[in-house]
Parts: C-alpha cells; sequence; structure tokens
C-alpha cells in the first residue's frame, strides 16, 4: 500500500519502562541527543496545524485551559475531559509555547510537523494476491483435510500455533469484540461480515468518532491493511475462504488513516482508544506506530505531548477493561540497546536522521504501559528477519511471516501471511503488523474462556499458555558469517520472543 506502513512498521513493545508513570506527568525531561525537526513554518494566518493540549481533569482547570486556548487563537476540535486531551486546531504559529504556560496544562505540542496535508509513506512490503491458479491449488489441498477452509492449505500460520485444532474445542465467544485500528477494514467481505460488530465500529480520523454507517470502512481497495488484520482476527470458519485464529469472536473497525498520507497521527489514535473502551470492545489490536515520529524523544515537547496523549487515552481502555496489543515494528531495531539510529522520522516532512535512547524515546503504542508488544516469527518458528525486538522489551511472539529465509511446504509456498483483503479478495503479507492479530486473537480465545480476566490477567494468561524455543544458538540468516540480530534471555523469557511464541490449542485447552 502506498501510505501505510505495515507496521512493524507494522502492522504496530512493550514493558514502557519503569519510570514511565500512569500519567506520565513525572517523567524527566531526558536528553536524547537527537535533532528535532521543526515544525511546518507558519505565518499568523498561515496553514493550520494540529495540537494536543493535555491538563488535569478537574471542572475548574479544564474551563480555564479551553478559555486560554480560544485567547491563544485555538479551535477544539474535541475535548476528551474524562483524560484530560484537548485536540486543537490553531493557524498561530505562538501558540503551543503560549499555551504550555497556561495553569493546569501538564503537556502540550504539535501533533505532526507539517501542516494538515503531508506525503505518504510504505508499507512493509507489497501485498501479493492471491492469484487464481494459486485459489485452485490450495482449495485442492485444503479439500483433502477434512474440515479445513478453502484456502486454508496455504495458512501454515494456524497450524504453526494450534489454531486450526483450538477452533474444534473452542472457537471463541461472539461476546467478545477486538477492535482493528486500522486502515479500516471491509465489513461486506464474505468471509468477515458475519462476524462484524458495526455497533462498536468507527472512523476516528481529525480525533472525533463518527459512527455513521460505512465510515469505518477503507477509502480505496489500496488501504488494505486493516481488512487483511481482521481476517487473521476473526474469519469464521464458514466454507468459504480462510480461517481466523478466534473465528467465532466478534471484531470492528476503528478507522484512524489519514486520507490524503495513510499516516497514524496521534488525536485519531486517542479518538480511537477511548472509542473502543466506551463501547465495550474487549481487546483492541494496534498494527501501526503513531506518526510522525517512529520514537517519541521526552525531551521534545511535541513528542513529549504525543506520547502522554496516547497513553492518557490507552490506560483510560485498560481501566475499562481493554486489553491492547500491538506490533513490535518491522525495523529490526534492538529496543533493549543503549542507543538506535532513526532516519526515517518525521516521516510527514523531511527526515532527520538522529540517535535516540530507547530509554527516554518510546515507540507509541506498542511501548506504552500495560500494552503487549508482539514480535514476528516465521513458519519455522524463527524470529522474522525484519522483526524489532528486545530483552523485557516484546511481551509475545506470533506468526507474522518471513517470505526470504522460512518458506513453508504449502501449496503456494509463500512465507507471507495469507487473509482477507477489500472487495471480497485474498492476498499474502507480512510483517509485526500480522504478528499482532494472531496474539490479539488467541486473547480473543482466552478471554472467551475467562470473560471476567482483566486486561493485567488477560496479559499474564497470554505469557503462561506461549511457547518459547529459546535464543537460536545462531541468527546468521543470510549465511555471511555474521549474526544479523543477538538474542539475550533464557528459555523463559528472551528478547527475540519475550515469554515465547502463542499458542491458541494451549490457550483452549
Amino acid at each position: 500500500m502506498a501510505h501505510l506502513r505495515s507496521r512493524r512498521r507494522l502492522g504496530l513493545v512493550v514493558p514502557l519502562v519503569l519510570s514511565l508513570t500512569a500519567s506520565l506527568g513525572f517523567l524527566p525531561a531526558a536528553a536524547s541527543a537527537a535533532p528535532r525537526a521543526e515544525p511546518a513554518a507558519q505565518t499568523a494566518q498561515g496553514p493550520t496545524q494540529a495540537y494536543l493540549v493535555n491538563t488535569k481533569t478537574d471542572r475548574h482547570t479544564l474551563k480555564s485551559v479551553k478559555d486560554a486556548i480560544a485567547a491563544a487563537g485555538g479551535t477544539i476540535v474535541t475535548a476528551y475531559d474524562k483524560i484530560g486531551v484537548i485536540v486543537v486546531r490553531s493557524a498561530e504559529p505562538g501558540f503551543a509555547a503560549e499555551i504550555r504556560a497556561v495553569r493546569g496544562v501538564q503537556s502540550a505540542g504539535a501533533s505532526r510537523t507539517a501542516p494538515l496535508t503531508a506525503a505518504g509513506t510504505t508499507d512493509e512490503g507489497p501485498v501479493t494476491p492471491l492469484t487464481k491458479t494459486q485459489a485452485a491449488k490450495t482449495a485442492s489441498a485444503s479439500g483433502a483435510t477434512s474440515g479445513a477452509e478453502p484456502l486454508e492449505a496455504d495458512q501454515w500460520n494456524l497450524r504453526a500455533i494450534g489454531a486450526d485444532r483450538a477452533a474444534r474445542i473452542n472457537p471463541g465467544s461472539p461476546k467478545v469484540t477486538v477492535a482493528v485500528i486500522d486502515t479500516g477494514v471491509d465489513d461486506t467481505h464474505p468471509d468477515l461480515a458475519a462476524n462484524f460488530s458495526a455497533a462498536q465500529s468507527a472512523n476516528c480520523v481529525g480525533g472525533k468518532a463518527d459512527t455513521s454507517p460505512g465510515a469505518w470502512r477503507p477509502y480505496t481497495s489500496a488501504d488494505y491493511h486493516g481488512t487483511h488484520v481482521a481476517g487473521e482476527i476473526a474469519a469464521p470458519r464458514n466454507g468459504i475462504g480462510i480461517a481466523g485464529v478466534a473465528p467465532g469472536v466478534k471484531v470492528s473497525s476503528i478507522k484512524v488513516s489519514d486520507p490524503a498520507t495513510g499516516l497514524f497521527y496521534p488525536e485519531n489514535v486517542v479518538c480511537a482508544f477511548v472509542f473502543a473502551a466506551d463501547k465495550g470492545v474487549e481487546i483492541t489490536n494496534n498494527s501501526y506506530y503513531v506518526d510522525p515520529w517512529l520514537y517519541n524523544c521526552m525531551d521534545d515537547p511535541d513528542q513529549r505531548a504525543i506520547v502522554d496523549a496516547v497513553n492518557r487515552a490507552q490506560l483510560y481502555a485498560q481501566r475499562k477493561g481493554t486489553l491492547n496489543v500491538a506490533s513490535a515494528g518491522n525495523s529490526s531495531d534492538d529496543l533493549a540497546s543503549d542507543a538506535i539510529v532513526d532516519d526515517t522520522s518525521p516521516n510527514d516532512s523531511t527526515p532527520v536522521e538522529r540517535t535516540i535512547d530507547p530509554g527516554t524515546c518510546f515507540d507509541v503504542p506498542t511501548q506504552l504501559p500495560g500494552v503487549v508488544t508482539v514480535s514476528a516469527t516465521g513458519v519455522d518458528n524463527v524470529k522474522s528477519y525484519y522483526s524489532t525486538y528486545g530483552y523485557r522489551v516484546v511481551d509475545i511472539a506470533a506468526p507474522g511471516g518471513d517470505r526470504l529465509y522460512q518458506i513453508p511446504d504449502t501449496p503456494s509456498k509463500n512465507g507471507r501471511i495469507l487473509s482477507t483483503l477489500p472487495d471480497g479478495q485474498y492476498g499474502f503479507l507480512q510483517g509485526t503488523s500480522m504478528a499482532s492479530p494472531h496474539a490479539a486473537g488467541v486473547a480473543a480465545l482466552l478471554k472467551s474462556r475467562y470473560p471476567h480476566a482483566t486486561p493485567a490477567q488477560l496479559q499474564a494468561l497470554l505469557k503462561a499458555q506461549a511457547v518459547n524455543p529459546g535464543c537460536p544458538a545462531s541468527y546468521d540468516q543470510n549465511g555471511d558469517g555474521t549474526q544479523d540480530a543477538v538474542c539475550q534471555g533464557g528459555k523463559r523469557v528472551n528478547g527475540f520472543y519475550g515469554f515465547g511464541i502463542v499458542n491458541a490449542l494451549r490457550a483452549v485447552s
């Protein structure tokens, strides 16, 4: 897709850091030694910029801050009073600095570095459509397996985590919903329609939820990412095409991708977490990182405001009973290292190479407290070549595909993940974007089995059922004699797989 970022990069690790508190209000301004890209130059009547203003939540403070926003030349788009996040637009060049000085404001800054239009970005490899010939071969192979879906022979990922066998025991409860926070979901797809929850779906672009019919759908067929993710989670066993990890649960769509750029701006994500929580969603899947920064550094006031706002929203969702699952990223970064070079941010204007400290610069939402961080594996249960990792950062691993080094013995011999695409189509994708929905699907099975489990309990159950292969003796994927990544830790928990690879069969047994 021209502008989606297959998290991990899409498609979406987590334990933030011990000093990251619920409000982030006590985090010190850490030195990142990272050059910052300034917001696009504006004049008093120049292009309109988007801002996040984070405040205390008492009535008096909220009113005084809102009055100050108006006085400083800002227009409130929406205000989430219960978490103290206000989405604002302003053309005043000094708006952020002025509003930060207001009593009760705890952080404030621009949510992007360009005005409200910008350039796009890229995904983790293009989608590979399933051809008619491949589909016929796959359907023929699946027909030999009793009870299999027509295209299931190409779904090595289901067999890798026992999801095919788990479905015979417990396919998941329709009382459990996984919200796909993404580019939208085509709920008219014949392999999604039966399990789609329109009542828990919305378009959050701009920071305010639009629940009008169909608002949650992709803009075009090129915005396929969310539909692919949804199929991985909950495509029903209906004899049509593929099967999801939890074919009996519901999925909903909360669209957050900007129509002009495809980017996932923080105000959209704030809206999504709050909406999911208020609609009783049990689990959210987050296969993306919040734009425009791959890592948000706490010594930058704009980036600090982004972390603060999104963290308030996702913590609100946790308090309301929602488990948030996110992809670790496709940058092959070690999130437990001392330094990472980021040359991709900001991605809505001109990127600036910077060396960041993973202890004070965070990938959002995956490194926020309480969020489940998921790395990716291939058919051989080895870390995918692109997957970001990190000891005590990654929580669990799941199939995300590996087209280069882990090729399955399937009809299509495609190392990626087969799932649904808009307009009734199917295709292969890879990325931690694909790993996260596998974990979300297993979490949905656990929630079906333990309906009263809290988000923290669900996360503990998710880790407990995982199977850890341990660090590989060697990780020289291309055979050039050099280790492509170093796995720290042991058999119980390590940097490649966290507590292990999810296992649907163990989750329901």
